[in-house]
């Protein structure tokens, strides 16, 4: 944390992510609460420079977002159950920005030709938008190789969200580069943190 700390303009703000919806609004009010006790939520956005916040995952999505103007930003930890609850749709609410000015990037995570999901997971996307089955290749009886990325991208257009960069890194093939949970089994963790750089 120390150094993902010295390549931005200040320790950012990090969340107790509970695989769920909720986005936190950070601002000059709340910054040193939240920081103090990280809140139960799996985004957070802000408006104020110099304020970074930051997102943790070893497999899960993480998601980085801002408007084109640069007002607003957001970082999200999108797993299949945070993703499947609404978490990045949340996070362009609470952005209050227009749709169409969003642009959101997706970093590395696990890829569509290695996670493996139960009849759960898709049910969990199909019942909502059948169209979702589309991200769901068949492997063997009950299992099925599910493309998180492929998800997350049909939900930012479901919200409006067009300009989608990224998600073609494979946390769980690239030993080299990223940590893994399914393939390692340990507690570590990647961090992806984003802010609006202050002026002058």
């Amino acid at each position: 944390r120390a150094r993902l700390a010295s390549f931005l303009p200040s320790a950012p703000v990090w969340l107790h992510q509970v695989h769920g919806p909720r986005v936190v609004d950070v601002d000059a009010a709340n910054r040193a609460a939240l920081t103090d006790s990280p809140p139960d939520a799996d985004a957070a956005v802000t408006r104020l420079p110099g304020i970074a916040i930051a997102v943790r995952a070893a497999d899960c999505l993480p998601v980085l977002m801002c408007d084109r103007a640069g007002t607003v930003v957001a970082a999200a930890h999108a797993g299949w159950r945070g993703l499947a609850a609404g978490v990045l749709e949340a996070t362009v609410d609470a952005m209050a920005a227009p749709a169409g000015e969003i642009v959101a990037w997706i970093g590395p995570a696990i890829g569509p030709r290695a996670f493996e999901v139960g009849r759960d997971v898709l049910d969990a996307f199909a019942a909502l938008n059948p169209g979702d089955a589309a991200c769901f290749a068949p492997l063997r009886d009950g299992k099925w190789l599910a493309d998180l990325s492929a998800l997350a991208r049909r939900r930012l257009a479901r919200r409006g969200v067009a300009r989608v960069f990224g998600g073609a890194w494979c946390t769980h093939e690239d030993a080299a580069r990223f940590h893994s949970w399914r393939r390692e089994r340990s507690a570590g963790r990647m961090a992806t943190a984003i802010a609006i750089v202050p002026s002058g």
